[in-house]
């Protein structure tokens, strides 16, 4: 699959990669997912009927060999240099929010992190925000 992906389709992509890392996309995931669609300003333009089609093909490319190399390549390809910082974000969110960080979850996150040049002090910030505001009493 080499089709370029639009700035929507990379960041549902990245927060599809980022649930399914772990092989479970847990309900607070999804939910997460569908509130960061709905309330965030960079998907104010957003056509939400695409979201169905747009995470079928994140997850029909995740099943081919190489899927996850490939659909990392297509988001650091289909994003500017001013929404990497939102990408990674979306991305810790989506994994912070069914309360814990699996293995495969934690190593998505380094390899997006590299891919789309995102540093590593500005993931640690990113980071401890998200476990602030997922932080349960």
């Amino acid at each position: 699959m080499s089709e370029q992906l639009d700035v929507h389709s990379a960041l549902v992509y990245t927060m599809v990669l980022a649930s399914a890392a772990d092989s479970e996309m847990t309900s607070p995931e999804v939910g997460v997912m569908s509130e960061i669609i709905k309330l965030l300003p960079v998907f104010k333009d957003y056509d939400l009927s695409r979201l169905s089609t747009t995470a079928a093909g994140c997850a029909e490319l995740l099943s081919d060999e190489n899927g996850i190399d490939k659909a990392l390549d297509m988001i650091d390809k289909a994003l500017p240099e001013r929404l990497r910082e939102t990408a990674y974000a979306l991305a810790v969110d989506v994994v912070a929010a069914d309360g814990r960080a699996s293995q495969e979850e934690l190593r998505l996150l380094e390899m997006l992190r590299h891919t789309i040049g995102v540093g590593r002090l500005e993931a640690a910030a990113i980071e401890r925000g998200a476990g602030a505001r997922f932080r349960k009493p």
